[in-house]
């Protein structure tokens, strides 16, 4: 019976088969593995995908996809596993190998089988590497171990997978530029050896990865330390600064949050990607399961002793830059608040001298409407004195001067009170 289904996100299938990305292969003793990390810039890692390419044309075997961001291979000689990660590219090279003999030397190396030339054209800079052999218990004793392949003075060993396997490393770059890794495989199934090779070599990866942030912690500091003395010398300068340094003193503060925000915005991303690698590295300590051999240092405690200052020292450069940001932001506030706060004084003195001013020119307007009243009366009583003049002539009772003189209250009262009902009137409009 046929049954219909809703439209599917564009994104479903990848993203349901994201949880099957990157699976451990099921790995059985004696192995041989190569494993390489290459960092890369975007063009490297693109360049990696056709570097791979470019190998498994020569073998005559299906091209990886445009979108293809891992891929395994079997090329006959050797194994491949190709990853790319977001800042590196991952190789990884396998072969079976012949478990007797290994007593009085060291074990042939994956890398042996891989055409050199081919590998010397890898894409990006080279961030870490090491050969891992996978081998039975009883192959290879741990004298043997010590003396062929690791470094007595620094070996550091634990059992793995709840006591099924032992892993022997010395956290060395010998010779021929690998480390060296030890896996005694035992009872270990062949599913979880795989698992227990790929979490082994991610511990190696991630370390390195992780350990990018600690030049970038250390040139912060220098940046970080100067940037806190400019900026206690500032708070200085802005407690006793007079009004007429605040300009210059806002322009130094511009500057150094400009520096603060640069160096940020610089090394953020980077603290961020190594908290995250930190991350990492703990729960993939915690996955191979692995408790103490007698006198011998666990991996786990070799990383968490070696590794936490360069831990404390991206976090704390993490914390410090934060805090400085504040601190600049909060100057920054005080400064601009303090500016603000003169600038409303400066306005309320202004707005104080312009009131002081309307005063003075209200006085004055009064002062000149009272020379107007007094100027107009004075012209319509000489008005008035020319018509008693012509009045009396044709029988008007008194003369112009008594006409003219009993004339003024009444011209000044009229011409005062239309001159102030003509001002409420200009106030109202």
């Amino acid at each position: 019976m046929n049954t219909s289904h809703p439209q599917a996100h564009p994104q479903r299938v990848a993203l349901h088969n994201e949880i099957h990305a990157r699976p451990p292969e099921a790995m059985a003793a004696p192995l041989a593995i190569s494993h390489i990390v290459m960092v890369c810039d975007a063009a490297g890692r693109e360049a990696s995908r056709a570097h791979v390419a470019a190998l498994l044309r020569d073998h005559h075997l299906p091209q990886p996809d445009a979108q293809s961001t891992h891929m395994r291979m079997d090329l006959g000689a050797f194994r491949i596993r190709w990853e790319m990660h977001t800042e590196f590219v991952t190789w990884s090279f396998s072969r079976a190998m012949e478990a007797a003999g290994f007593g009085d030397r060291e074990p042939a190396t994956a890398m042996e089988a891989v055409p050199q030339d081919w590998v010397a054209r890898l894409p990006g800079q080279c961030l870490a590497s090491v050969h891992l052999w996978v081998l039975p218990t009883q192959a290879f004793g741990s004298n043997s171990l010590v003396k062929h392949v690791l470094n007595e003075d620094t070996l550091v060993a634990s059992t793995v997978a709840d006591g099924h396997g032992e892993v022997y490393t010395d956290f060395a770059i010998h010779a021929d530029g690998f480390s060296r890794m030890v896996l005694l495989a035992g009872s270990v199934t062949p599913r979880r050896l795989g698992r227990l090779v790929q979490q082994l070599l991610e511990i190696d990866t991630y370390r390195m990865a992780a350990l990018l942030g600690l030049p970038a912690a250390r040139e912060a500091s220098a940046v970080l330390g100067h940037a806190e003395i400019e900026l206690a010398e500032l708070a200085d300068s802005i407690r006793a600064a007079a009004r007429d340094d605040e300009p210059q003193l806002l322009d130094r503060l511009t500057r150094l949050a400009g520096k603060v925000e640069s160096q940020y915005a610089a090394t953020h991303s980077r603290f961020s990607a190594s908290a995250a690698y930190f991350e990492l590295i703990d729960r993939r300590v915690a996955d191979i399961a692995e408790s103490r051999l007698a006198g011998l240092q666990t991996i786990g405690e070799f990383i968490e002793r070696r590794l936490s200052p360069a831990r404390s020292t991206c976090a704390w450069a993490t914390r410090r830059q934060d805090a400085l940001s504040q601190r600049v932001s909060r100057m920054s506030n005080l400064l601009r608040t303090r500016v603000e706060i003169e600038q409303q004084q400066s306005s309320q003195a202004l707005l104080g001298a312009m009131n002081t001013r309307q005063g003075l020119q209200l006085k004055l307007q009064s002062t000149v409407e009272g020379l107007s009243v007094a100027a107009i009366t004075y012209y319509i009583v000489g008005l008035v004195s020319y018509l008693a003049k012509a009045a009396h002539a044709v029988g008007w009772p008194w003369s112009a001067e008594s006409t003219a003189a009993c004339a003024i209250p009444f011209v000044a009262l009229a011409v005062w009170w239309s001159l102030r009902r003509l001002h409420h009137k200009a106030l109202a409009a």
